[in-house]
């Protein structure tokens, strides 16, 4: 059977890299193909990250890079991928323009679509994510879910049970086998911070980063926290670009911006922060399986689990509204917090299962 894997975000490389190894110790089954669109054309943001999480260099990079037209370019570019290669399977993870693009063109083209991480809505149709969710789900021969409100989420829109499995979350197959590395990292000697002594905050999606007063009241909330306790940031480009016209005065001792970070540092990071102030869906589950408390900066969430049975909490993106929420937190010790079904570091085995008795 061969199998052709869509990558193009540093999310997707996480979610990735555990189903090729997977499918990688059952070489008389399958056959691997790795497409990287280059949605994230970064090297901080991208290339790291292989060697990192031992993913094999791409058989195809696509070069799509970002702008209006990027769902479209990377239909254009994937197409003769296809012909080139001629897969069972393609592989897509996660809600990114290159999940759609790919899923379409192979729908297209008659080639049977697996999408990994199936079925998780916001319910907020504003986000691009959502559409991308959702429309690759209709597309999807196959839907392999995180959690059981995700099963729950399909069978609401219709899909057929047959064409769901519930698997777990992959993305913590790759936290668990890498926590051992981000512990000997030595991040935080560098930066010259405690462990369960400073605030972790990361931003990136459009609506907190692209207005510039949205960001000023993110920022002006955070620099309060720093007052009194080390802020890390490592700042996404995008962030990056609206910060720069901010102008905002950084004290170094206690307010640390870093440029984009590779997995292994930022796990360090996250598995020592005393607190996440985060809009990653990602960072939502990461903070949920390590028990670190996480406020997240959004009006919803697609993983709704990290609220029920995690240690996730919304907060609106207002200067008042953080403040509030992390010296609420930080007054308070940790509350118990429980681990989903199915986040145990073998879901990418359960995925080849799955894919190998069909």
């Amino acid at each position: 059977m061969k199998i052709l894997h869509v990558v193009g975000v540093r999310p997707n490389f996480m979610k990735t890299a555990p189903v090729m190894a997977a499918m990688g110790r059952r070489p008389a089954l399958f056959r691997q193909v790795l497409v990287h669109t280059g949605q994230h054309y970064d090297y901080n943001m991208s290339q790291v990250f292989f060697g990192e999480l031992g993913l094999p260099e791409p058989d195809e990079f696509l070069e799509a890079g970002s702008g209006a037209q990027q769902t479209a370019r990377i239909m254009q570019l994937f197409e003769p991928v296809l012909d080139r290669h001629r897969s069972d399977w393609v592989v897509v993870v996660g809600d990114v323009n290159s999940t759609l693009a790919c899923a379409l063109v192979a729908a297209q083209r008659g080639i049977k679509v697996a999408h990994v991480e199936a079925g998780l809505r916001s319910r907020d149709r504003s986000m691009p994510e959502e559409i991308n969710r959702l429309l690759t789900d209709q597309l999807a021969d196959l839907l392999l879910t995180p959690s059981s409100d995700a099963d729950e989420n399909l069978r609401g829109e219709g899909i057929h049970p047959t064409r769901i499995r519930l698997v777990g979350n992959v993305m913590i197959d790759s936290l668990v086998r890498l926590l051992p590395r981000a512990a000997e990292r030595p991040i935080l000697r560098d930066l010259r911070v405690e462990p369960g002594r400073f605030v972790l905050a990361t931003l990136h999606r459009p609506a907190n980063v692209d207005d510039p007063k949205v960001l000023h009241e993110i920022v002006r909330a955070l620099r309060r926290v720093a007052a009194a306790w080390p802020v890390v940031f490592p700042v996404h480009p995008r962030t990056r670009k609206t910060l720069a016209a901010l102008d905002v005065p950084v004290d170094e001792s206690r307010w640390r911006l870093l440029d984009p970070l590779g997995y292994l540092d930022f796990l360090a990071l996250l598995r020592a922060a005393r607190l996440v102030v985060t809009d990653s869906g990602g960072v939502q589950e990461e903070t949920t399986y390590l028990g670190i408390p996480c406020l997240t900066v959004r009006p919803n969430t697609e993983r709704p689990i990290t609220i029920e049975l995690g240690t996730n909490r919304l907060i609106a993106a207002r200067y008042e509204a953080i403040t509030q929420a992390v010296e609420e937190t930080l007054a308070q010790p940790k509350k118990p917090w429980c681990v989903p079904p199915l986040w145990d570091g073998a879901a990418a085995e359960r995925i080849a299962d799955v894919l190998a008795a069909l």
